[in-house]
């Protein structure tokens, strides 16, 4: 499952955009979506919003999920002021923990201008972005991982099958097998979310 799976979900109950990011790692998620408005985002991203912004802080530091107003803000910003002025009044903020299988968390941001989230809206959008943070996540094996970084390294077919005392053809099933669990569409592919997952 992929964000965009869930784009007529978020669009239906978030009709003024969001902002969804899947398994943040050290500074950027693995996979993102952004269905603000251009002017919004132009804006918050002059500004360094997501520096000061108290919905990150509040989803950073917590789990599930919370309307704005609900959130306190410490010291002085303006983001949520921005916010308002931009036509996004009514939101909510959804947090889905790291857990030992996917140490990076997950956040979703939504917006309205009509009215607050209802809590069976709420729980959706929590239930979708749940669902998202947990797809694609299924681990690695410890052979699969082997020799996904050999194959990272440069090294080729035989190559693997050589240093790790297996056939080619075991090389190339560890490698298909270790794609499939990334949902990657070819190794190169597999090699790279692995290693944005900081898995090798």
């Amino acid at each position: 499952m992929k964000p965009s799976d869930c784009k007529p979900l978020f669009a239906e109950l978030a009709p003024e955009g969001c902002y969804v990011a899947i398994r943040v790692g050290f500074y950027a998620p693995e996979v993102e979506m952004n269905l603000f408005s251009a002017e919004w985002i132009d804006h918050y991203t002059r500004i360094g919003g997501a520096l000061s912004d108290p919905l990150l802080h509040w989803a950073r530091d917590n789990s599930g999920h919370a309307h704005w107003h609900e959130i306190s803000v410490p010291g002085k910003t303006s983001i949520l002021a921005d916010y308002e002025r931009f036509g996004l009044s009514h939101g909510c903020v959804v947090s889905i923990p790291g857990s030992d299988e996917v140490p990076k968390r997950s956040v979703g941001i939504f917006a309205r201008h009509d009215r607050n989230f209802s809590a069976s809206e709420l729980s959706k959008l929590e239930q979708a972005l749940k669902n998202l943070h947990e797809d694609g996540a299924k681990p690695l094996t410890g052979p699969q991982l082997e020799a996904l970084k050999l194959y990272s390294e440069g090294y080729l077919y035989k190559q693997i099958a050589h240093t790790l005392d297996i056939s080619q053809g075991a090389v190339k099933l560890r490698l298909k097998n270790g794609a499939d669990r990334l949902k990657a569409r070819s190794v190169r592919e597999a090699a790279h979310i692995a290693a944005s997952r900081g898995l090798l």
